[in-house]
């Protein structure tokens, strides 16, 4: 058996659709409810890294924050992150890390192919 780390909400329909597939696949879970949890800009840094992707690719551009916080045009990756840090609500979600590696569960085939 396999042991993945889920950044979850479980408010969000895709990250409970991702969290039940790694329940039926009798995956090792270990849940991270992520707006509840403080993440530091090492933990965004190191997230980053092992989705091999810039900060932007990481937010949800359609939050209300996301426009209130005027990052659309932001290109500096520190602020980025300090704003995912500040407001984790940017985050997109849901990400599965297995092995330092890690996806997005959009679309669910991405956490299909990170388990196996």
């Amino acid at each position: 058996m396999c042991k993945v780390e889920i950044w979850h909400n479980p408010r969000c329909s895709k990250s409970r659709a991702t969290y039940e597939l790694l329940q039926e696949k009798g995956v090792d879970i270990e849940v991270v409810e992520y707006l509840k949890t403080e993440n530091s800009v090492e933990d965004i840094k190191n997230l980053l890294g092992m989705l091999d992707m810039k900060a932007k690719d990481l937010m949800r551009t359609k939050e209300d924050i996301f426009k209130e916080l005027n990052l659309k045009e932001i290109e500096d990756e520190d602020l980025l992150i300090r704003a995912m840090v500040a407001h984790p609500k940017l985050i997109e979600r849901p990400i599965v890390i297995k092995d330092a590696k890690a996806v997005i569960g959009r679309p669910i085939e991405n956490v299909i192919e990170l388990i196996g």
